[in-house]
């Protein structure tokens, strides 16, 4: 495995470019409308990984775009691992929770590890789907399941496209913090992507949330074109069966 240097970064070209909505809303402001997911909630997706894997041997874990550690910090009670993600701000809090842990700043794109250097990697809360570019779905793919060993598992823990659709709230709003938090939700015309817009009342701020509504069988032929085999898909974190309604579309997919 290559260094996990805190300083370390990987980008994808140089030369000025328009930044993309992802790079731009994960700071401090995301924390703060996120704040009610909390540890039970992590500890409940752990749990249930936990059993997926349960009798083997798990050396090193890869938490795939790990945000501000929430899973991390869990994942780290019970195997050895990494966090990567592309927001300073949020590795910033990581690394104040767990001082210890390693994590690394880099695009997941571009995954700075030796080739089979994991044994599981998890891409949790919908942290997948944030490109235009199909393409840039499947490198992400192919990188994880070259980082992986064979028989390594990934798991993606992703949106449900038909629930999403079908129950669509077009707009609320909450308070968090004193900050009146408003959101707007629509389908974009072209049917491929849920987009939020978040709008911080009386601070001047507003952001873009931007996924692509991958369904299960997307999810699963982008996984199997990347060399991986679909085993098992579950609906929550209690590891109910997945339907048309679950809340969640989780797959675990091991390395061919």
């Amino acid at each position: 495995m290559t260094s996990t240097d805190s300083d370390y970064m990987v980008t994808r070209s140089s030369g000025p470019q328009e930044a993309d909505w992802f790079e731009e809303w994960f700071g401090e402001d995301y924390l703060r409308i996120y704040q009610h997911r909390d540890e039970p909630e992590a500890e409940r997706a752990i749990e249930l990984i936990a059993a997926h894997v349960k009798g083997r041997a798990i050396r090193s874990v890869l938490d795939l775009a790990c945000g501000a550690g929430r899973h991390s910090k869990v994942l780290c009670e019970r195997w050895w691992t990494v966090g990567l993600d592309l927001s300073a701000a949020l590795l910033k809090v990581a690394r104040k929770e767990s001082p210890d842990a390693p994590y690394v700043r880099a695009d997941m794109r571009e995954l700075p590890f030796a080739s089979e250097s994991f044994d599981l990697v998890v891409n949790l809360f919908t942290s997948f789907g944030y490109f235009d570019d199909d393409r840039d779905h499947a490198r992400v793919l192919s990188c994880v399941c070259t980082a992986l060993r064979p028989g390594g598992t990934l798991v993606i823990d992703f949106l449900n496209a038909t629930q999403v659709r079908r129950a669509l709230v077009p707009y609320d709003e909450r308070v968090e913090s004193g900050i009146t938090i408003e959101q707007t939700r629509v389908i974009s015309p072209d049917d491929r992507f849920v987009e939020k817009r978040i709008r911080l009342r009386g601070r001047g701020k507003e952001y873009i949330e931007r996924v692509r509504l991958l369904t299960a069988l997307d999810l699963q032929r982008m996984l199997e074109g990347a060399g991986f085999e679909v085993v098992s898909r579950v609906g929550d974190y209690g590891g109910a069966r997945w339907s048309e309604d679950s809340p969640r579309t989780i797959l675990f997919a091991s390395r061919k």
